[in-house]
């Protein structure tokens, strides 16, 4: 019981930082409150949450290259402090250059602070428990994505502003450091890094080459219906995007559920099939965005990804970390570059929707990231 309160004590200050995790997925309800108060195309709008996830492309491999030089925590750390500069900056500032600077240090901070939080829970959790563990982390997380939008339009009806949401985040983000801060985790810091080429040619390995573009279509699923997901209901339902807000909060309640459900699932089912009958959830409600136009079942539907996509990434990211164990920080470095896959999809789905002048094209991008998970089910082992 000793042994189990002090991993207890050591996960509160990793979680609360899950909890900051999800500050980065207020960019798809802020994308749309910058869209209508800029007065800005759909591609113009979803270069904000194209500023986010681009640094994850660009600075995750360099990472989990300064993980091995100054150790998890500390990176941790720096994560949390560029993520608490971020959310400050609307508060002081808000036009489009300023919004461009903060999305961009808020992409920054995430890229940090998911290359090294992840493998940091692998300090504390071993083996098959850290699938699990991961999850219930990825569920702190959607607590934070969920709240978004709600807390978004508090703003509004409060004091007639949607960025309540930055003051909120950064009060916990504040105690997420300092709760850090005094953890001790022990980690082994060698001091020595691998070169890019070293981390690089990890993805020669055909299975952790599989996992890397699984990690990108997972992410861009995500983003790509956070920020469609109101435009779809505004479009077919004509109602306000205050009101349409709460269809992200759909979709990351959903998820938020799944992911509790998916903590206790993961340590005593089949993570294949758990994964195969996630995804076909996933096509299923996408199929329903098509076609349906009523705001209840196209509340179910957005509410359905969430519901699929909730385990997809724990169950590939603990596959890939139980894979290669020894190289856990270059790993986890490719895979959450694979988190640009939040850059492409939103990029991809506003120019297929201004194409098509209909969120359908958007959809239909969307769609065809759920299509590789399927497709994936084929080529690897995912068990429990």
């Amino acid at each position: 019981m000793h042994a189990e309160k002090k991993i207890f004590i050591k996960l509160i200050p990793i979680m609360l930082t899950f909890f900051a995790m999800g500050f980065v997925d207020l960019v798809g309800i802020a994308s749309n409150y910058i869209k209508k108060d800029f007065g800005l195309s759909d591609s113009v709008a979803n270069i904000f949450p194209s500023m986010v996830f681009f640094w994850f492309l660009a600075l995750s491999v360099p990472t989990g290259l300064l993980m091995n030089k100054i150790g998890r925590k500390r990176t941790v750390l720096l994560s949390l402090a560029i993520t608490l500069v971020a959310m400050g900056i609307p508060l002081i500032k808000y036009d489009l250059i300023f919004m461009l600077i903060s999305f961009s240090l808020l992409g920054i901070g995430n890229t940090l602070m998911q290359v090294s939080l992840n493998p940091l829970l692998s300090n504390v959790i071993h083996g098959s428990k850290l699938s699990s563990a991961l999850t219930f982390g990825q569920f702190i997380k959607t607590i934070a994505s969920f709240l978004a939008p709600i807390i978004s339009s508090w703003g509004i009806m409060l004091i007639g502003d949607w960025k309540l949401i930055y003051f909120i985040f950064i009060l916990e983000g504040i105690i997420a450091f300092f709760a850090m801060s005094k953890d001790n985790i022990k980690e082994k810091i060698s001091g020595k890094s691998s070169s890019f080429k070293q981390s690089f040619a990890l993805l020669k390995d055909p299975f952790i080459f599989l996992c890397f573009i699984g990690i990108i279509c997972h992410v861009g699923i995500d983003v790509g219906i956070n920020v469609t997901a109101p435009k779809i209901l505004t479009e077919k339902t004509g109602i306000t995007l205050t009101a349409a807000g709460y269809a992200t909060s759909m979709y990351f309640f959903f998820k938020t559920s799944g992911s509790l459900l998916g903590a206790f699932i993961l340590a005593r089912f089949s993570h294949k099939r758990f994964f195969i009958i996630s995804s076909i959830i996933m096509l299923t409600a996408a199929i329903g965005l098509l076609f349906f136009s009523n705001k209840i079942p196209l509340y179910v539907c957005i509410g359905l990804i969430g519901l699929g996509n909730a385990n997809i990434f724990s169950i590939i990211f603990a596959q890939t970390m139980l894979h290669k164990p020894s190289r856990k920080n270059d790993i986890s470095g490719l895979m959450i570059m694979g988190v640009f896959g939040g850059t492409v999809f939103p990029f991809l789905m506003g120019i297929a929707s201004d194409v098509t002048k209909t969120q359908t094209g958007g959809v239909i991008i969307l769609s065809l990231g759920i299509l590789y998970l399927l497709f994936m089910i084929q080529k690897i082992k995912v068990t429990q």
